[in-house]
């Protein structure tokens, strides 16, 4: 099959270039063979490789990476990684308990895995604050508590001069603080996740698959070379289609982000507040923000449906103004503050919201679809899809393929009409949430 489908580096990726210059890519080159295979360098690709290396250390486990690791996907989130879903269920509380519990397993490995190796990726144990400026927004703030004290979570809820304290910002009147969730600086992590692999496992980048024989064995070629096993992950979210699986099961869209210069001392002082800090909307649609513990502010806001993955220069340039005027809504103490870098990151959803994590075929599995909880998901997608295909009889193998099968949606047409009427209904209704 020839991969006609890859990921655009545009070089956009605020979290990215804030790291520096980074050493060269190493290109997969010649043909090999490998005991496996992980396509995908983002949190799920690397935590497969990872583990796979770890169950099999005499194997030989190779990484393709399409573009540069921290700048793909899991390099242009905004930073969090999350321990409770979004949206908790009413209906079926085992659902919601199950992801806490893998959630938290990732967020463990994660941590060991940044202490051991060093990882300076301003990993931070600041949680999350749901925040909310409408009687909308604060309603749906008050059932979520409802629903996650159900769960036993530990919920606070914060009002207006607790808000102003810890943010700096007067902007929300109502919040809930939930402290189990991690803020980072998300390109850092996952080059530095990338570099401190087992020694039996060999990461390549720029090294993007263009053609998939999926016989026994396989072969992946790329441009400079091929490699050929018997056994393949894939950790290619939506771009699986292209590889000839989960036709119409995935559905992608665009989120953004703009990420400010650091702040200066003055600036610091003006804007207050305890620390770095990560802020979760109330409403759909409305913005996600972070405070980083290098000083810089990020707003994350606007969706685009571009099933095609392009994103075109007079889209950022739109989204950029947006996000200037959340900036001056909120931050009105910091008139001369402007962003560095502008950018969009592929979203990966299924139409059951679940994931995917499990077998496709002979010899390929996949851990895809995270839903918008990437860091999380995609680390422990990637850990149990490695110890499913091994063999292992875990419980978190049990737990990641107990989910329901995805469903599929309707034709691209209707799909693509359907949802991007959700977004406009979803900005339209976010109002000062946005």
């Amino acid at each position: 099959m020839k991969i006609t489908s890859f990921p655009r580096n545009d070089h956009t990726n605020g979290w990215y270039n804030t790291l520096g210059d980074q050493p060269p890519a190493r290109v997969l080159q010649g043909d090999s063979r490998a005991d496996w295979v992980v396509v995908g360098g983002g949190f799920a690709g690397l935590a497969a490789a990872r583990r796979l290396g770890e169950l099999r250390p005499d194997d030989r486990v190779v990484l393709l990476e399409a573009g540069r690791i921290g700048e793909n996907a899991s390099g242009r989130n905004s930073g969090f990684v999350i321990d409770l879903p979004h949206d908790i269920s009413k209906e079926q509380p085992e659902h919601d308990l199950r992801q806490i519990r893998v959630n938290r397993q990732a967020i463990a490995w994660l941590q060991e895995l940044v202490e051991r190796h060093q990882i300076r990726c301003q990993w931070s144990h600041r949680g999350k604050v749901h925040v909310s400026v409408t009687d909308k927004g604060r309603r749906n703030l008050e059932v979520l508590t409802t629903r996650l004290s159900g769960l036993g979570e530990a919920v606070e809820t914060w009002d207006k001069a607790r808000l102003k304290a810890y943010l700096g910002t007067d902007y929300f009147d109502y919040g809930i603080f939930t402290p189990g969730c991690i803020l980072m600086q998300p390109a850092a992590l996952v080059t530095g996740l990338a570099r401190s692999m087992p020694a039996n496992v060999e990461v390549y980048e720029d090294s993007a698959v263009s053609e998939f024989s999926d016989g026994a064995p396989k072969t992946l070629t790329t441009a400079e070379g091929s490699v050929t096993t018997s056994s393949v992950i894939l950790a290619t979210n939506g771009w699986t289609p292209a590889f000839g699986f989960l036709e119409r099961q995935l559905l992608t869209m665009h989120t953004f982000a703009s990420l400010t210069r650091p702040l200066t001392q003055q600036e610091q002082a003006d804007l207050g507040g305890e620390g770095d800090w990560g802020t979760i909307p109330s409403t759909l649609g409305a913005t996600t923000m972070r405070y980083t513990q290098d000083h810089r502010l990020l707003i994350r806001r606007s969706l685009r449906y571009r099933p095609d993955f392009n994103i075109l220069p007079s889209d950022l340039i739109q989204i950029r103004g947006e996000h200037e005027d959340t900036l001056r809504k909120r931050f009105p103490m910091l008139p001369e503050l402007d962003f560095e870098d502008t950018w969009g990151g592929v979203l990966c959803m299924s139409r059951n919201h679940v994931p995917k994590c499990g077998a496709l075929g002979d010899g390929v599995w996949a851990a895809v679809c995270q839903n918008g909880v990437g860091a999380a998901k995609g680390t422990i997608s990637g850990r149990a899809v490695a110890e499913l295909a091994t063999g292992a009889d875990t419980d978190l193998v049990a737990d990641m393929t107990a989910y329901d099968e995805l469903q599929r949606f309707p034709p691209a047409f209707i799909t693509g009409l359907a949802f991007r009427a959700r977004i406009a209904h979803a900005q339209m209704m976010a109002g000062k949430e946005a």
